[in-house]
C-alpha cells in the first residue's frame, strides 16, 4: 500500500498532539478514503481510461462464424503452410468422392498443384460427379456451416459444411484471390463459372464473376484455390494423403500432378461402387435431455405415442406405450404440453427401456474384399488379411470397425530371420572388438481412416492409435516395446464407418476415445492378429523343415559311400531314394499358397478344415516381388 504525505509531515506524525477519539478517527478515515478515490479517479464508473456499463454495452456485437474461424483458422487444420495445402486438397477430394458415390458414379479425381510464386500455390481439383446446380454454388463455396450433411444421420465424409468454404476463406485471407468454381450438370448444358469471395462479417458469399463457359468434360465440378502454402513430400503430405485415399477407396481412379509437373496415377482397383446409404432417425439412447425438451416443444405430433414412434428409430408402438407407462405419462398426451419435469422422467424412462440397436443401412463399410484390393494396390507385402466387425453403437450412433493387416515383403526384414541375417551381415570393428551389424526391425506403419478419409495428424491422441498400442502383439509373434506400436514389417489398416464420427476437433484429425469404439477396434485387431500368427507359425515350420532337409542332404553322399563299402548296391538309386524320403518327410517346405491363402494342389475333399484356406477367410498370400507398391511404402522400407 502506498502512503503519500504532505511537505513537513512524517509517517510518525506529531507525538505531542492529543490522540483523537476512536469513533472520530474512523469517520475521518472513511471520509479521507472517499475523497482520495474521487480525486484519483478510482471510484466506480469514474476516472479517465476506465469503462462504464454503458460504454461496455456499446462495444458488444454479434460475432459471425466466418469471422471467428478467420481468427482461429488453426481449429480447421490451417496451422501452418504445409498443413494448409494438405487440408485444402483433402476437403476438395472428400467432396468430390461424396458427390460421385451419392450419384452412383465411379469417381475419376484429378488433382493438380501449380506453383505461382515461391510460397503461392494454385490447387485445382476436378471430378466427374453429377455437378452442382447454379443457385447452390455461391452458398456451398462462399458460406460456412452450409451443407446437406449436418442434419442427416447417414455415413458421409463431410459433416459440418465448413471444409471447402474454409479453404476458400484461407486462400482469400492469404492471397486476396477469389475461389474459382466450374460446374456442369449434364452434356446438354453449359458449365457455370463463378468467382467467389466470402464476407467474414456476414458469413455470406460475394459473387465477383458469374458466367457460362465451354468445357470438354460432360459433367462434374472443378474448384481452384490460390493460397500461401508449402509443398513437401513424405509423411503428412499431399502425396501420402492421396496414396492412402486410393487404398481406402479402391473404386476411385486418382490422378495427381505435383508442382514439378510429375504425374502420378492411382488406378482403379475395383469396378464396384459402394452401396448407397439410407438416412435414419436419431436413436433414443443418443438423445440428451435438452434436445428431447426442444423436440417435444417443436413436435407437431398429436400424441406422445406418435411422437416417440415417428421421431425416433427402432421405437415401435408397443415400445412407445411402455416408455410412457414407465414415465407415468399418458400415451395420448400432447407432446408440446409436456413440462420440463415430465420430460426428465421421460428421459429416464427411455434409458430404462430395452430398445433395439439402430439400423445399419445408414453405413457403407469398405468390406474385407475391397480392403484387400486397396492394400494389394498400394502395399508390397507377402501376407494380407482383412476383417469387418458387426455394427455397434456409441451414444445411439451406429458405427462399424474394419481392420486390415499387411506383412512382409518390401515393408522391411522379418525379425524372425534376424539371427540368420546377423550371421551373414558385414563385420565392423568398434573399440577394438569385432561386431556384426544387423538391420533393426522397423516400427509398424499405422493407417487410420474415418468414413474412408485418411487421418494424418494427432496420432497419439486418436482412439485408433491407443487401441493398437494396447493390443498385445506379442501373442501373435511380433515384438512390441511398452507403450508403442509393434516392431516388424507390418502395416495396420483401421477404418471407422459411422453416421457421426466423434472427432476431437473441427479439423477432423483424430477420433475421440470412447470405450465402445476402443473395444471394437481391439476385437477386430485380435481377429486379424490370429490369422497373422497362423501365417508366421507356418513360415517357421517351413523354414525348420527346409533346414532339416539341407542338413540331411549334406550327408547323403557320405552315407551312400559308407553303405557301398559295407555291401554291394546301386549308389545312384540309393541316393535318389534317400532324397525322396527327405522330401516326403519335409514336404511342408515345398508348399505354395494361392492368392486365397489355400495350399496349391490340395484336394478340397481330403481336409474339410481347409475349406476356408490355411489362415481363414479374407486372406491373401503372394510371392515376394509379385506385387507393386506405392512410393510411400517403398520409402518406409528403405528407412
Amino acid at each position: 500500500m502506498r502512503l503519500d504525505f504532505l511537505p513537513g509531515e512524517s509517517a510518525v506524525g506529531d507525538m505531542s498532539a492529543p490522540m483523537p477519539s476512536r469513533n472520530k478517527s474512523r469517520g475521518s478515515s472513511a471520509g479521507a478514503k472517499r475523497d482520495g478515490l474521487r480525486s484519483s479517479g478510482r471510484g466506480r464508473g469514474g476516472g479517465k481510461g476506465f469503462a462504464t456499463a454503458e460504454s461496455m454495452s456499446k462495444a458488444q456485437r454479434e460475432i459471425s462464424v466466418s469471422e471467428f474461424f478467420a481468427k482461429n483458422r488453426h481449429l480447421l487444420g490451417f496451422d501452418n503452410k504445409r498443413k494448409a495445402l494438405l487440408t485444402t486438397v483433402k476437403e476438395a477430394v472428400d467432396n468430390s468422392l461424396d458427390a460421385c458415390e451419392e450419384a452412383g458414379i465411379l469417381p475419376d479425381i484429378h488433382v493438380k498443384l501449380e506453383q505461382a510464386d515461391s510460397e503461392r500455390f494454385i490447387v485445382s481439383v476436378r471430378d466427374n460427379g453429377p455437378g452442382i446446380v447454379k443457385q447452390q454454388i455461391p452458398n456451398i463455396f462462399g458460406k460456412l456451416l452450409y451443407g446437406s450433411k449436418f442434419h442427416r444421420l447417414k455415413m458421409a465424409r463431410g459433416q459440418q459444411g465448413i471444409g471447402i468454404s474454409a479453404a476458400g476463406m484461407y486462400g482469400l485471407l492469404t492471397t486476396g484471390k477469389s475461389v474459382r468454381i466450374t460446374s456442369r450438370t449434364g452434356a446438354r448444358s453449359d458449365a457455370h463459372y463463378y468467382e467467389l469471395q466470402i464476407n467474414t462479417k456476414t458469413n455470406a458469399p460475394q459473387i465477383v464473376k458469374d458466367t457460362t463457359v465451354k468445357v470438354e468434360w460432360p459433367h462434374g465440378t472443378q474448384v481452384q484455390i490460390e493460397l500461401v502454402a508449402a509443398y513437401q513430400k513424405g509423411r503428412s503430405s499431399v502425396d501420402e494423403y492421396l496414396e492412402l485415399c486410393a487404398i481406402a477407396n479402391p473404386h476411385a481412379a486418382i490422378e495427381f500432378i505435383d508442382p514439378a509437373g510429375v504425374r502420378v496415377e492411382f488406378p482403379r482397383g475395383t469396378e464396384t461402387v459402394p452401396e448407397p446409404t439410407a438416412e435414419i432417425k436419431p436413436h433414443p439412447y443418443g438423445i440428451e435431455l435438452g434436445v428431447l425438451i426442444k423436440m417435444l416443444k417443436e413436435s407437431k405430433a398429436k400424441t406422445m405415442a406418435q411422437f416417440l414412434h415417428g421421431e425416433f428409430s427402432r421405437v415401435s408402438d408397443q415400445t412407445a406405450r411402455t416408455i410412457c407407462e414407465k414415465a407415468k405419462i399418458s400415451s395420448r398426451a400432447k407432446p408440446s404440453r409436456i413440462g420440463t419435469h415430465e420430460a426428465e422422467t421421460l428421459f429416464k424412462a427411455v434409458a430404462d427401456t430395452p430398445i433395439r440397436a439402430p439400423a445399419t443401412n445408414c453405413l457403407s463399410p469398405i468390406g474385407p474384399r475391397q480392403i484387400l484390393a486397396g492394400l494389394l494396390k498400394g502395399v508390397e507385402a507377402e501376407f494380407f488379411t482383412a476383417g469387418t466387425r458387426p455394427p455397434s453403437v456409441y451414444r445411439g450412433n451406429p458405427f462399424q470397425i474394419e481392420v486390415g493387416l499387411a506383412y512382409g515383403g518390401a515393408l522391411g526384414p522379418d525379425p524372425s530371420e534376424a539371427e540368420e541375417e546377423a550371421s551373414t551381415s558385414e563385420a565392423v570393428v568398434r573399440r577394438g572388438k569385432v561386431v556384426r551389424e544387423a538391420r533393426p526391425a522397423a516400427q509398424a506403419k499405422l493407417m487410420r481412416f474415418a468414413n474412408r478419409v485418411p487421418l494424418l495428424h494427432q496420432m497419439s491422441g486418436c482412439c485408433i492409435y491407443k487401441s493398437v498400442v494396447e493390443t498385445d502383439w506379442r501373442r501373435y509373434g511380433l515384438s512390441q516395446p511398452g507403450g508403442s506400436l509393434p516392431l516388424g514389417p507390418l502395416a495396420v489398416f483401421v477404418h471407422m464407418a459411422s453416421v457421426w464420427v466423434p472427432f476431437t476437433s473441427e479439423g477432423k484429425e483424430a477420433i475421440a476415445d470412447y470405450d465402445e469404439i476402443r473395444k471394437e477396434i481391439k476385437l477386430a485387431l485380435q481377429d486379424c492378429g490370429r490369422k497373422l500368427q497362423a501365417y508366421l507359425n507356418r513360415r517357421k515350420r517351413q523354414r525348420y523343415d527346409s533346414d532339416r532337409r539341407n542338413v540331411f542332404g549334406r550327408y547323403i553322399g557320405e552315407l551312400v559311400n559308407a553303405c557301398g563299402e559295407i555291401t554291394r548296391l546301386d549308389k545312384k538309386k540309393l541316393a535318389e531314394n534317400l532324397l525322396a524320403i527327405a522330401k516326403r518327410v519335409t514336404a511342408r517346405a515345398d508348399e505354395e499358397f494361392g492368392l486365397d491363402g489355400k495350399v496349391k494342389g490340395k484336394s478340397r475333399g481330403k481336409k474339410p478344415e481347409d475349406a476356408d484356406g490355411e489362415y481363414g477367410e479374407n486372406t491373401v498370400v503372394v510371392d515376394r516381388g509379385s506385387t507393386a507398391s506405392g512410393p510411400l511404402f517403398v520409402d518406409v522400407a528403405r528407412r
